[in-house]
């Protein structure tokens, strides 16, 4: 079987044309967690005029050279202040509140000695102290936040702050998954056959997805039965916008799936790629609908639902970017196993602002421990054309840590 690289998997799977304008409009307060559809653009200038940033008195501050000067008033938050300050006055000012007409200056409460109606200056501070000037946050016009975000607990703060009450989410595309293998026991299910193993595919994967922003549709398992495994995808393509199975893509008697996936009508975009693990990987589409086939071993299965099922969620949000890759450097050296592009687990620290890696404690060489990913992991990635790599060497790798 001639494997596509790893590069060229990569470019047919962002070619694919995918549902990508479905939005709906949800409250703010449900909007955590979401995709944003359309950029956040602001619509006046933040402060709209000048804006005190300490309590103390607004005054000109040519006069801070003067004996004393006059308090005509108390200028609160909220205030729509109106009142001028001239030579020779000032206005208590506090936090937050406008900055009168006439003053260009605030002077704390702790520069100045208040008596008898006045002030005398104690210390003097520059000209513009403590004035927040218009715009200083942001101009309207300014996009705050882009399109494609995931909103957090800032976004919403400064989404709240703009007055937003609905906001423009991307739909959720929804994600079928299902573990296929008769080896393979369900949560709760009870055997008495010790061959038997129990399933954490669809659940690994179904977690996955709906960290990477997907309604997951949970489908537990299927056995080795072609007329099981063709009803179940039958069901899952009518109800998900891509469909997810583990196991039954390899060249086994019992491998049934990349026989079945055909039969459904969808066309195979490709099908084995030069990666470790999980070169058996299978893509196809129906229609706008996508088929995705992965390994049945569980460190493999998840790692190309990274590689392969996380891009197309991301396009499907509008999200620029599946995952986050930085480049590292390797602390210890590293020996490939492989002529394929790898994906190896490694420990991911950070010191002096660098990224550094290395596989202390992991498994190196096994496709079916999951563990291996627990405790600030990342996936290492060695090209094809890559030897044993010495100690210094910078890799590129994917963080996990969002996920």
């Amino acid at each position: 079987m001639k494997l596509l690289s790893y590069e060229t998997s990569q470019n047919m799977l962002d070619l694919l044309e995918v549902n990508t304008s479905r939005t709906e409009n949800v409250p703010l307060s449900s909007s955590l967690g979401r995709i944003l559809a359309k950029n956040i653009v602001a619509l006046y200038n933040d402060p709209v005029f000048e804006t005190a940033s300490m309590d103390g008195y607004a005054v000109i501050h040519s006069d801070l050279d003067a004996d004393s000067l006059r308090i005509i008033g108390d200028n609160p938050a909220g205030n729509n202040e109106t009142r001028v300050v001239v030579s020779g006055t000032c206005i208590k000012t506090f936090t937050g509140s406008k900055m009168p007409e006439g003053a260009d200056t605030l002077i704390q409460i702790e520069n100045v000695t208040n008596k008898d109606g006045a002030i005398t200056i104690d210390e003097k501070v520059p000209k513009g102290s403590s004035v927040r000037p218009i715009g200083e946050g942001y101009k309207a016009g300014d996009i705050l936040i882009k399109q494609g975000t995931k909103i957090g607990f800032v976004e919403v703060g400064v989404m709240a702050g703009l007055n937003t009450v609905m906001v423009c989410v991307s739909i959720k595309p929804r994600v079928a998954v299902v573990a296929t293998g008769s080896e393979i026991l369900d949560l709760g299910e009870q055997s008495n056959n010790p061959a038997q193993i129990r399933s954490s595919n669809n659940y690994t994967l179904a977690a996955l997805f709906e960290a990477a922003g997907a309604e997951v549709i949970q489908l537990g398992t299927v056995g080795d039965d072609k007329a099981s495994i063709m009803k179940t995808f039958q069901d899952a393509l009518c109800s998900s916008d891509i469909l997810v199975s583990t196991g039954g893509v390899s060249v086994g008697d019992y491998d049934f799936v990349k026989d079945i996936v055909p039969r459904l009508g969808a066309e195979v975009i490709f099908k084995g790629v030069g990666i470790k693990p999980g070169r058996h990987v299978m893509v196809a589409q129906q229609e706008k609908k996508c088929i995705v086939a992965l390994p049945g071993f569980a460190y493999s299965s998840t790692v190309t639902a990274l590689l392969y099922v996380l891009p197309l969620i991301s396009k499907m949000l509008g999200k620029e970017h599946a995952f986050k890759t930085v480049e590292a450097k390797l602390t210890e050296d590293f020996t490939k196993r492989s002529r394929f592009t790898e994906f190896t687990t490694c420990n991911v620290v950070v010191e002096d602002g660098q990224y550094l890696i290395n596989f202390s404690g992991k498994k190196v060489g096994s496709s079916a421990i999951l563990t291996n990913m627990l405790h600030n992991s990342g996936l290492m990635i060695s090209g094809e054309e890559d030897k044993n790599l010495l100690q210094g060497t910078f890799v590129n790798v994917i963080l996990l840590e969002n996920f």
